[in-house]
């Protein structure tokens, strides 16, 4: 059975003390998940390792291109990746999730634990906390309430780990020489353009104080 558990959180930002709430409300994590996960860590990066855990170093924002919290949900819930999607399949069975939803109203869900590997972003999973914003693309633009959630996110999760890296979903490919890259095939990518150019850049410039790294040109 399902359940849902809100977490209240305090952080500090621009010297002000702030109250978010963050919705815990996990997705199927069952044997069959993770062993999956622990098959696509192997035969993906070449790691071979007894549970499914990451060291953080990278943030990724998403859109969903899904109009609802809900159909969004369902679609990362099953362990299995649907025959739906041709373009990743042959890549592996696991089925695509995140760490973090963010709701058009800016409610923020965790669907995983932060240290837990979700399969979201090619070649950077193993390092990667992923976080999903539900809508997206032209035909229906995330929305301010969306941008503050990901903006206060993006500071809780410095504050708890040591990221080094911001980047959106379109902007994967400019690590494939850097160090933390390790998808082992060469020909297994996918064009991405979320979370759009510019609710990317208004994170970055929300959080420019926290000096992380630039992206590999």
């Amino acid at each position: 059975m399902k359940f849902i558990k809100t977490v209240a959180i305090f952080v500090c930002l621009a010297s002000c003390a702030v109250t978010r709430t963050i919705v815990d409300k996990p997705i199927t994590f069952d044997t069959e998940r993770r062993i999956l996960t622990l098959d696509y860590m192997k035969d993906r990066y070449g790691l071979e390792k007894d549970t499914p855990d990451i060291v953080p170093k990278m943030i990724v924002l998403h859109w969903t291109v899904i109009p609802t919290f809900e159909a969004s949900f369902n679609a990362f819930d099953p362990p299995t990746l649907p025959n739906s999607r041709p373009d990743i399949n042959a890549a592996g069975a696991l089925n695509v999730s995140s760490q973090f939803m963010v709701d058009r109203d800016g409610t923020i869900f965790r669907l995983m634990p932060e240290t837990t590997m979700a399969r979201h972003v090619i070649g950077l999973n193993h390092c990667a906390i992923g976080v999903e914003n539900v809508g997206g693309d032209t035909g229906q633009p995330l929305t301010k309430a969306q941008l503050k959630s990901n903006i206060w996110l993006v500071r809780y999760l410095a504050d708890k780990y040591d990221i080094d890296y911001l980047i959106g979903h379109y902007e994967y490919t400019k690590f494939e020489d850097h160090p933390l890259w390790l998808e082992q095939d060469e020909g297994y990518r996918t064009q991405k353009t979320d979370p759009g150019t510019d609710f990317m850049q208004n994170v970055r410039n929300a959080v420019k104080d926290l000096n992380f790294k630039s992206i590999p040109k």
